[in-house]
């Protein structure tokens, strides 16, 4: 295969696609069938387990056992919860309003309002995560459960493993009865560009970093036709440790945040970046002692691995920052570095100190108090997580940081580490720009499909030109609103 797809063989792909009609079989289909598409293309790969694991482990660097089998797992999981979530039909946010003549503003037509599927969506994938962000992942399962096709930009980290994913994705989904032209993947840049300029791509989905999905995000609102576009860019993930949970259990924290920063090469867009502590607080040895005992660990590519050291030599060169704890780097591993400054050196630094820095490397900052530390906040910009490390006996004390907590990030922890994110219904992946080009929407969990759904309202219209999901007798029995109440 080689290296780029050019633009000619894109545009066969997509308008093979479009010709098939894909995308209008697709949004046709049953939520049963969406869901058995789903579940056959999950069997295929967890059949493949193996190969699909050795591919990784030779493109990533990363460990196969527990952590890409543990990743094939949870991306196989993702697809069969999109089942359910099908099943489940309340995605669909079907609402009926009878026709009335009584309506308190004047008579009131039929009217009907479904969310359909948006069309053939543009997924970039990761590098970090070559499953469960890549050619199977939570975007591409989210949007063939909403309907959609899926093109499919392979991330150059992994480009073997890519194409052999999407081969058994693709002919899976196909056996199962989804038509020709649902999925396909491309390689390149270039490709990838025109892919996004393409008209016939009606959504797109990013997971990298910030440079590159802001200019993805740029080329999507300059179209013709601008498109819905879904990029997870940085994020920082501070880290608040109160006096109390100091005291309390100044160790333990100092372990569990060595272990979370660390974890994975620190190649995690939850990766806790900044660790407020207050004045005093006494946990530099623990501090040490917990990051001497993580091992350097090979980065993902070369790209990644001098990316980090340029980011790192940033920030020691920064006056008011200072080395606090770190280890050698070890054949071809990266070992981690953890910095230190106070409140007023963080406050003078230059950007860098405020700016993910995707590697295993952290950065504790010093506060003196309450009003110091909420000033501290303000200056951060938004992010993915925001964690708490406090004690309950301090609950007044954290409602106070709640509001500014909030504002940064979408998802806040209570005494946890934000590394591991799981696949749920409540779950909440993303925050306000640069965080999420589109913070009112979720990358991870069952939520994910609302990107790929549009609503649209049917007035007047007979029953039986009605949606199934809007029709009198409902045939699909999927939960609904009906004159304001709840029904199925």
């Amino acid at each position: 295969m080689s290296d780029e797809t050019d633009t000619g063989e894109l545009r066969r792909l997509l308008t093979a696609a479009a010709a098939a009609d894909a995308a209008g079989r697709t949004a046709a289909s049953t939520p049963e069938e969406r869901a058995s598409w789903l579940t056959a293309a999950a069997d295929a790969l967890d059949g493949a387990a193996d190969e699909l694991v050795e591919l990784a482990a030779a493109e990533t660097h990363l460990p196969a056992t527990p952590r890409l089998r543990g990743e094939l797992l949870r991306t196989t999981f993702q697809l069969r919860l999109f089942g359910e979530v099908l099943a489940d039909g309340e995605f669909l946010d079907a609402r009926v309003d009878h026709a009335d003549p009584g309506w308190p503003m004047g008579p009131r037509p039929d009217i009907r309002r479904v969310r359909v599927p948006i069309g053939p969506v543009l997924v970039f994938a990761a590098s970090n995560f070559p499953f469960a962000f890549s050619v199977a992942g939570g975007d591409t399962a989210s949007a063939l459960a909403a309907g959609c096709p899926v093109v499919l930009k392979a991330h150059p980290g992994h480009p073997r493993l890519s194409a052999r994913t999407g081969e058994i994705l693709r002919d899976a989904l196909v056996a199962a009865g989804a038509p020709a032209g649902v999925f396909e993947v491309i390689h390149g840049v270039e490709a990838g560009v025109e892919a996004l300029r393409d008209p016939l791509v009606a959504a797109a989905s990013f997971t990298g970093s910030v440079a590159g999905g802001r200019a993805l995000f740029d080329i999507a609102a300059a179209r013709p036709n601008p498109i819905p576009f879904y990029g997870e860019l940085g994020s920082v993930n501070p880290v608040v440790v109160t006096p109390g949970a100091v005291r309390a259990r100044g160790e333990q924290i100092a372990k569990g945040f060595a272990g979370s920063f660390t974890l994975g090469a620190g190649q995690f867009c939850t990766k806790p970046g900044l660790l407020f502590l207050p004045e005093g607080h006494g946990l530099e040895d623990a501090l040490r002692d917990a990051v001497a005992a993580t091992s350097a660990q090979p980065m993902l590519n070369e790209r990644i691995t001098s990316g980090f050291a340029a980011g790192l030599d940033r920030l020691r060169a920064l006056p008011e920052v200072r080395v606090l704890a770190g280890t050698e780097n070890a054949g071809d591993g990266t070992g981690a570095t953890l910095l230190a400054t106070t409140a007023a050196g963080f406050a003078k630094s230059d950007a860098a100190v405020r700016e993910e820095c995707f590697g295993p490397a952290s950065i504790v900052v010093t506060y003196s108090g309450h009003a110091e530390l909420l000033g501290l906040l303000a200056e951060l910009e938004p992010g993915l997580t925001a964690t708490v490390q406090a004690e309950e006996s301090e609950v007044d004390d954290v409602r106070a940081l709640l509001p500014a907590l909030t504002r940064i990030a979408g998802r806040l922890l209570w005494n946890d580490w934000p590394t591991g994110v799981t696949v749920s219904w409540a779950q909440q992946h993303g925050g306000p720009y640069p965080a999420t080009t589109a913070p009112t929407s979720t990358s991870v969990g069952t939520a994910a499909i609302e990107r790929f759904l549009r609503p649209v309202a049917w007035q007047g219209f007979p029953d039986a030109l009605l949606p199934p999901a809007l029709r009198e007798d409902n045939p699909w029995r999927l939960p609904r609103r009906t004159d304001g109440e709840r029904s199925e």
